[in-house]
């Protein structure tokens, strides 16, 4: 296992910012990965573990501990079942079930990170999250200090959320079980609306695999949310915020305050969840608030591509991303009454 002291971490993450760890070991194998926690946890040594770092803030001060990079591999296939170990790039992956003719995960494809991070984060994009597919999650759990199999009931997926993200200081995932389709080299039915009128067919429709994977990548890419080094729009975590989801009383507030601000003929975004409540987009909300695509004078500016993004053109620092995220915070709440959340994990920092 790779050790190294006074490593710099912002390497490892897509936003490239943050300073050093004390410590970086990166573990290639499930063993190496459990040892270290267990060495970390026998030792009271605060543990970082960083998977493909895509939805990772650290602090410009870095992190005095032990960062466990896990770099992992394992891509088992038998039938419509898939294994990924927690290292594993998720956009290959994707890819090879595409090219498997195996359906369920196509619509995910051009997310950056690991797969580790996709059920911690119940990833989901375009229609398809992973909560639909995972069977199980192989984890190592700190608590009990055994290798334990959770299945797709006990993970308490729900949106951009999970048991995993519930108890960050608990589990550790170490492999992740898919149940795939098998349709003829056709796709899961499009869910979503964007992918639908792009390939020019009815929401419901399916397409080729192929296909569908293609035409979320040229959408993806064309929002900044394809990993392009070259590409300042892309030196990001993605979406920065979670589309909020509201109360009954709290979306009626805020439709108030829509027509006020922007006139009674305005209709915000609004989606009906579970329990009465309304989900609007994060997105809208930015930008109706005044922070449009490019905003910014600084080395931290929302995406030219896309409102949700905030990145890093080149020589931002970690304080200068969070300033721009409160002021968007700040911005959104007080035009709107809603409070926006941010959706990567903050390493001794926060908004």
């Amino acid at each position: 296992m790779q050790e190294l002291h006074d490593a710099p971490l912002a390497p490892l993450t897509t936003f490239r910012l943050g300073g050093p760890a004390a410590r970086l070991l990166t573990a290639t194998t499930d063993a190496e990965v459990i040892a270290a926690v267990r060495e970390a946890d026998a030792s009271d040594t605060p543990l970082l573990v960083i998977g493909g770092g895509s939805n990772l803030v650290i602090g410009d001060k870095g992190f005095d501990g032990t960062a466990l990079r896990i770099a992992t591999k394992g891509f088992e296939l038998s039938g419509t079942s898939l294994e990924l170990a927690a290292g594993e790039v998720w956009t290959d992956a994707v890819a090879r079930t595409v090219e498997a003719g195996l359906a369920g995960i196509e619509c995910l494809a051009g997310i950056p990170g690991s797969a580790g991070a996709t059920p911690i984060q119940n990833v989901g994009a375009y229609g398809q999250e992973v909560s639909s597919t995972i069977t199980e999650v192989v984890a190592y759990d700190r608590r009990t200090r055994e290798t334990v199999t959770i299945p797709n009931t006990e993970c308490a997926f729900s949106y951009r959320h999970s048991r995993f993200k519930a108890e960050p200081e608990r589990f550790v995932v170490l492999r992740v079980r898919f149940g795939l389709e098998e349709a003829n080299g056709l796709s899961a039915p499009l869910k979503y609306p964007e992918t639908a009128r792009a390939m020019g067919v009815e929401q419901g429709d399916r397409v080729p695999l192929s296909a569908a994977r293609e035409t979320v990548l040229g959408l993806r890419a064309g929002k900044g949310m394809v990993l392009d080094p070259e590409d300042h729009d892309t030196w990001s975590a993605g979406s920065f915020f979670t589309n909020p989801i509201l109360e009954p009383a709290a979306f009626q507030d805020f439709l108030g305050r829509v027509h006020e601000r922007l006139g009674p003929d305005v209709t915000p975004p609004a989606f009906p969840v579970e329990d009465g409540r309304t989900k609007t987009s994060a997105a809208w909300l930015i930008d109706r608030a005044g922070f449009t695509k490019g905003y910014g004078s600084g080395p931290a500016r929302i995406s030219t591509k896309h409102t949700l993004a905030l990145t890093n053109r080149g020589a931002a620092t970690t304080e200068d991303l969070l300033a721009l995220a409160r002021e968007v915070v700040a911005g959104v709440h007080a035009a709107f009454g809603v409070t926006l959340v941010n959706e990567p994990v903050t390493v001794g920092v926060s908004l």
